[in-house]
């Protein structure tokens, strides 16, 4: 009972701040070119996360399999 009060809180409140923001940029600034470099580093640390996550799996004795 007290979940669905707060759940009910949190999206009036999402909605009140959606409504105030609307139409307002928060930040203004360029945005960057990603260089190459960027872009590898970028997906090695996407690669290092799955890695991590799949060997957390793999040696958690309740789980059996990878969900993807």
């Amino acid at each position: 009972m007290v979940t669905m009060g707060l759940e009910r809180l949190m999206v009036t409140l999402k909605t009140k701040l959606a409504r105030s923001f609307k139409g307002k940029k928060l930040y203004e600034y360029d945005e960057i070119e990603k260089s190459e470099s960027m872009r590898i580093e970028i997906r090695s640390k996407k690669a290092r996360k799955l890695i991590e996550e799949t060997l957390k799996v793999a040696d958690s004795p309740t789980k059996r399999s990878v969900s993807i």
